[in-house]
């Protein structure tokens, strides 16, 4: 769908798979209900009168933080929207497939303009201090510096031996920071010149600088470092859920919040460097975070498609909370130690003949099916491509070294299950599962 609808047509039409009660819930509640799949990203407009989410379901929605509606649906990439941001005169949506697209907020039939400064999944973007520049870190090692005007790529930064998953811009917008599965945060001068390069411990997968120039970086081992503007490493904190996956820091730069593929967002006091509170959700996977500019809330995207809002001075969630997939959901086979591992892949696929396509493919039937061979699902050309069967090894295999190693250039979130013990209680439950049941 694309072009510029009324506010209520478009919310609608976004919102129709909740039915009526959902609509009149998520107006009058708080949840924001509207994509296909997984919410990737969230950006708020400096203004806070709007919001935009991007999702696995290759589509970005505007949204009207003062009554929930929808306001555009933005289609303009091929696969997933990783990265949004949003300034004064628009918005910016990033795909895996490589592309920035720059949307007026003028008119939303179609991006201003499209460019492509990666040639792999773009995982982040960030708005310069002046509003003038946007940079992006990609999964092809670089990140890039393009001015927000033209899309003109201004400088790029290439040195990561890895994926860089995040990048922000130094307070004064002459430095820029980087971090990625390499272990690095590398703090980048613009003019030119080698990089401040530090080692942390584990792979990181979000990074952002607050008002004041505290940098802080998360971590695939769930940690959050803090470090100084000079990359001096100054404390770890244990955000309690591995990994720390996106990161949010309120407008005043006092409270982080740190968020979870397993279901968490902690909330962090930067100046006491301690956890304050958890906020307490569904459970399921949360991808993305972002406080709105005067800090009172904070909104995150998760697995069940939502965007949520919470109260960001006490945690408390505005609206109700949907559980989490119970044992029953599951059959027989709900109360195996692997269904507990699969929770964090349900909201993307079933497992019944009947239970259609989500945001991936049904997966009954799995094992001895060749990759991209689901009827009626619209998988990546990537995807059809592969020369794969589905087995027990080569499921194992996926989950043990991610889907971007093993599947490279396919739509399936980059997510692993890293103890074999787990992978075999959930290669053991599929098997059960996802098998005509008598």
């Amino acid at each position: 769908m694309r072009g510029t609808l009324s506010s209520y047509v478009l919310s609608v039409l976004a919102l129709a798979c909740a039915g009526v009660s959902g609509i009149v819930a998520a107006l009058a509640q708080g949840d924001l209900r509207g994509h296909g799949g997984p919410v990737r990203a969230l950006a708020v407009s400096p203004d806070g009168a709007h919001a935009i989410s991007g999702s696995f379901d290759s589509s970005a929605i505007i949204w009207s933080l003062g009554d929930g509606r929808a306001r555009a649906i933005l289609r303009a990439h091929d696969g997933a929207i990783n990265a949004v941001a949003a300034h004064a005169g628009g918005f910016v949506t990033a795909g895996e497939d490589g592309r920035l697209a720059f949307w007026s907020a003028s008119s939303f039939s179609k991006p201003a303009r499209l460019t492509k400064p990666h040639e792999a999944p773009v995982a982040a973007i960030k708005l310069s201090p002046d509003g003038k520049r946007l940079a992006s870190a990609s999964w092809d090692r670089t990140a890039a510096i393009s001015d927000l005007a033209s899309g003109e790529i201004l400088a790029r930064f290439d040195g990561h031996r890895d994926n860089v998953n995040a990048v922000a811009f130094m307070p004064g917008g002459q430095r820029l920071v980087t971090a990625g599965y390499d272990a690095t945060v590398r703090l980048w001068p613009i003019s030119g010149g080698a990089p401040t390069v530090v080692t942390l411990p584990a792979a990181l997968n979000a990074v952002l600088v607050t008002p004041d120039g505290l940098i802080a970086a998360g971590g695939a081992n769930g940690f959050v470092y803090l470090l100084d503007p000079a990359g001096k490493l100054l404390a770890e904190i244990d955000a309690g859920e591995i990994p720390a996956i996106a990161l949010a820091v309120s407008p005043d730069g006092t409270r982080l919040a740190a968020a979870s593929p397993r279901g968490s967002v902690t909330l962090i006091d930067l100046a006491k460097r301690a956890k304050l509170f958890t906020l307490s959700g569904p459970g399921l996977p949360v991808w993305s975070a972002s406080f709105t500019p005067d800090g009172r809330q904070l909104l995150t995207g998760g697995s069940d498609r939502l965007v949520r809002r919470w109260d960001a001075r006490n945690g408390d969630h505005l609206g109700a909370v949907t559980s989490r997939p119970a044992a029953d959901d599951f059959g027989p086979y709900g109360n195996m130690p692997g269904a507990e591992v699969f929770k964090a892949c349900a909201v993307c696929h079933t497992l019944t003949p009947d239970g259609g396509a989500r945001a991936g493919p049904t997966l009954f039937g799995i094992f001895g099916r060749k990759a991209g061979n689901v009827a009626g699902y619209d998988y990546s050309p990537a995807f059809r491509q592969l020369d794969l069967v589905w087995t027990e090894e080569t499921v194992a295999r996926l989950f043990e070294i991610g889907p971007q190693a093993y599947t490279p250039g396919t739509k399936m979130p980059e997510q692993t299950v890293g103890n074999a013990q787990e992978r075999k209680a959930l290669i053991e439950f599929l098997r059960a599962a996802s098998r005509p049941r008598e």
